[in-house]
């Protein structure tokens, strides 16, 4: 009997012991939870690498050359600040690339002619070849208005001509001297509009013949649009700030001009 009352007091102290030992490592954690929520953790401090190359993301190459191609813009052509050019594209003189417009002349040739205008948001491209066997370059000629949202391609426009807004030239397409392709029109691969004519519809139809009066107005729209644009062209210098880096150059140095 004493030894069984031994053995029970002996595991009784061993029990309470192990019960005791368990309820303090759970008051610890709970301690260390309620410590760890009232105080934020130390904030960590990332030391940037001096070797890192900060690039801007959000600009935008407007001059793109492929290969030995490169664009080329005459002095007084007005070229927007968010046109896109790639490749064999040749802005000539007087002439205006609008706002959000794409040239890409990757695989041939693109003109943009004197006193011509590509307005905002079109797509300009040319093919390899073209299903007519004429050159497959996009040739736009003098005095031309091209619409907004116009897509041509390996199109050729003749002097004095209007492609309304929305219009889509496919490949081997020819729009004739003096003619007018109205709005949301789509002239299929290797049609021509004849001169002085008035086309529309999908896939674009004759429509009429335009009158004499229609005619001498095609021209002035295209050098309105030109003076237009030299409003804007006053506003971008078109050569550059480099001179405003001499400036501050000469300046440190002290040097007198």
């Amino acid at each position: 009997m004493a030894s069984l009352a031994r053995l029970s007091r002996k595991a009784l102290t061993s029990s309470l012991s192990s019960h005791r030992h368990l309820l303090s490592r759970a008051l610890a954690t709970e301690a260390a939870v309620k410590a760890t929520k009232s105080s934020p953790p130390p904030a960590q401090s990332i030391t940037e690498c001096p070797d890192r190359v900060k690039w801007d993301y959000r600009g935008q190459r407007q001059i793109i050359p492929l290969g030995q191609w490169l664009p080329k813009i005459a002095v007084d052509a007005y070229v927007a600040p968010n046109v896109v050019l790639a490749g064999q594209v040749n802005v000539l003189d007087g002439s205006s690339v609008w706002n959000g417009a794409v040239l890409r002349g990757d695989l041939n040739k693109i003109t943009v002619g004197f006193c011509s205008n590509v307005q905002e948001k079109c797509v300009v491209h040319a093919a390899w070849s073209s299903p007519t066997g004429l050159p497959a370059e996009t040739m736009i000629e003098r005095f031309v208005t091209v619409g907004a949202y116009c897509l041509l391609r390996s199109c050729t426009i003749e002097p004095e001509c209007i492609i309304g807004q929305n219009s889509i030239l496919m490949e081997g397409s020819l729009v004739e001297t003096q003619s007018i392709l109205e709005a949301g029109s789509v002239l299929p691969p290797g049609r021509r509009i004849p001169t002085g004519e008035l086309w529309a519809g999908n896939p674009a139809k004759f429509v009429r013949k335009l009158t004499h009066e229609e005619t001498l107005e095609i021209p002035k729209l295209a050098v309105a649009i030109n003076d237009l644009s030299k409003e804007y062209f006053n506003e971008f210098l078109p050569y550059s700030t480099v001179y405003l880096e001499v400036e501050k150059l000469v300046k440190s140095h002290g040097i007198s001009i």
